[in-house]
């Protein structure tokens, strides 16, 4: 019973440290110090400084503020998306839904990295533009989903009885159909959440992401590449992030199955 409170605690810390990062940070996140290049962790720096002299601990908690934000709410464009798409789907005749179906595992045959990287390289988009990207790649698996679980719920008396005394299609879905369905939202938005953060850090690494001098987890494993043999700190401590916050949002999403 302590597990569940547990997780969304740590993700709620993890948001908390991302919206306060300005406070926590010892430095201005493109302050340079040319003096300092690639220093070591040190107690001036704890986790070193980059290939600018730029304090890695202070990029990273800057970082964290676009790098969740981007996981929050691309996962809630995509899970809003696909909560739609399943509702329409599930609770439409067999016409509507097997031409939704048929989309949805058309987009699901699409590699996405390799689209977004396309996408990405064409519009090189903002922040916002981002979010819209990577939320409409990842809608897929929320459609089955909540499709699956309106199937479950359609055939039951409470829905029936809805639609027998004429209660409008709509009504149905948003009055009966809904409240049923929060819980696999839930454990949807939890995972999506994590898929985000780790399909903006790719996009970012390979140079199509958020672009500098603004940070990101990502795009300091990219400018980290060259001399992630010689500093490995310009690179461990973001990618130690990306590691964490996926790991715990993953294992709160699995809580929640429980």
């Amino acid at each position: 019973m302590t597990r569940r409170p547990a997780g969304s605690a740590t993700i709620v810390a993890l948001v908390l440290v991302a919206a306060i990062a300005p406070w926590l940070a010892p430095y201005a996140p493109d302050a340079v110090d040319l003096a300092l290049r690639r220093a070591a962790p040190s107690a001036g720096h704890w986790f070193g400084t980059d290939d600018l002299g730029r304090d890695v601990l202070t990029r990273a908690l800057h970082g964290a503020r676009i790098s969740i934000a981007i996981g929050l709410l691309a996962a809630a464009t995509s899970v809003a998306l696909g909560a739609v798409i399943g509702l329409v789907a599930g609770s439409s005749r067999r016409g509507v839904d097997a031409v939704l179906m048929r989309v949805t595992d058309a987009m699901l045959s699409i590699p996405r990295l390799p689209l977004l990287m396309t996408v990405a390289a064409i519009l090189q988009p903002s922040v916002p533009l981002l979010v819209l990207l990577v939320g409409m790649v990842g809608w897929m698996e929320t459609a089955r989903v909540v499709r699956a679980e309106v199937l479950s719920l359609v055939p039951r008396g409470f829905v029936e009885a809805a639609r027998a005394l004429g209660v409008a299609p709509t009504r149905v879905i948003l009055r009966h159909l809904v409240p049923n369905i929060t819980g696999v939202l839930a454990v949807s938005a939890t995972l999506a959440v994590g898929r985000s953060i780790l399909m903006e850090s790719a996009l970012s690494f390979f140079g199509v992401g958020v672009q500098p001098p603004t940070a990101s987890w990502g795009n300091m494993l990219y400018q980290a590449q060259a001399v992630m043999t010689t500093e490995p700190w310009v690179a461990l401590f973001p990618g130690a992030a990306i590691f964490v916050t996926v790991l715990l949002v993953n294992r709160a999403g699995e809580q929640l199955q429980r």
